[in-house]
């Protein structure tokens, strides 16, 4: 996909200075703006806490300029900000957006978009020293994290921000953005009854279609992705020979599928920090298919067990580590 190189404002070799813009803003909007300032249209990008684990903000999406910058710095102590570098004449900046868009939006709140329109937020080009068009970067803690360059396709982009989430946890940052106006769910009773009475007669069947028509609906709900996850790793030990997958994997530790059943085994039977080892070992010497296979089962493993879980932290870490 051919970059479109943005227009001469570049930084050259200036180092990346954030503060730059922030002094500025305060400065600016000081006199005038409310605590929180607000972005074109009104809103104010990041607002009071909408609940212990829950931040408001006005939309997961939203434009972001030189004025408003200060917001999303402070933004982004709560949760990781991605920032969208485009201007109105790049073509694959208008084919990116929309992947954006649709990824953000299903990440539920983990994450916001922040819009910066280039030719109109010059000083903010100057910051990120951008080259060339589009230009996608997150502000994580108050500090820029280089993401990518020019167009990519949606499973690229959600890897990344997958990754970006991963680091947020790693660093304190786990906080749900939720547009102003919207309601969190009550938190009355199991979500997913009917999910839950399934696998209690073991209907993995059931359950795992309750999980993902709501998944269908509701792109953003944790609780079905939790679910899906773990009923993932059930179906797959149910009829496993454990003997058979152990030898398998022990006669050949270069055999990718051997490694992925031994590791389910691994993790349904308790033994996390085992399961996570054995993928993590042999990830550094697989590309292609297999590569993306064993990134999908840690992931999914990761889930099974709970992203607070400490070896989950430790694990991700190792993931980033051999993918970056």
């Amino acid at each position: 996909m051919t970059e479109h190189p943005a227009h001469p404002n570049t930084a050259g070799s200036q180092g990346l200075d954030l503060s730059a813009v922030r002094s500025r803003s305060q400065a600016e909007t000081a006199p005038a703006a409310p605590a929180g300032g607000a972005p074109a249209g009104g809103a104010p990008v990041g607002g009071a806490p909408a609940g212990a684990d829950t931040v408001s903000v006005p939309a997961l999406v939203f434009d972001v300029t030189e004025e408003t910058f200060n917001d999303v710095v402070e933004l982004s102590m709560s949760v990781p900000v991605v920032v969208d570098l485009w201007a109105d004449w790049c073509g694959p900046c208008k084919q990116l957006s929309p992947v954006l868009d649709k990824v953000v939006g299903d990440f539920g709140g983990k994450v916001v978009l922040a819009k910066v329109d280039v030719d109109a937020n010059p000083r903010l080009q100057q910051v990120f020293q951008v080259q060339s068009i589009p230009t996608v970067v997150a502000i994580l803690k108050g500090q820029p994290v280089p993401l990518f360059q020019g167009a990519q396709p949606e499973p690229q982009v959600r890897q990344v921000f997958e990754q970006l989430v991963a680091a947020a946890a790693q660093n304190g940052v786990t906080k749900t953005a939720v547009p102003a106006g919207e309601q969190t769910p009550a938190a009355a009773g199991p979500a997913h009854p009917e999910a839950i009475e399934a696998l209690e007669r073991d209907d993995l069947d059931a359950a795992e279609r309750i999980y993902r028509t709501a998944l269908s609906e509701a792109p953003a709900d944790e609780e079905a992705r939790l679910g899906l996850a773990r009923v993932g790793l059930l179906k797959r030990v149910k009829d496993a020979d454990p003997e058979a997958v152990r030898q398998a994997a022990a006669s050949d530790s270069t055999d990718v599928d051997a490694a992925l059943a031994c590791a389910d085994l691994d993790a349904a039977g308790g033994h996390v920090e085992d399961a996570f080892n054995r993928l993590l070992t042999i990830l550094p010497s697989l590309s292609g298919d297999d590569k993306e296979r064993v990134r999908t089962r840690l992931v999914d493993l990761f889930d099974v067990v709970g992203a607070e879980d400490q070896r989950v932290t430790k694990a991700r870490s190792r993931l980033m580590r051999a993918l970056f």
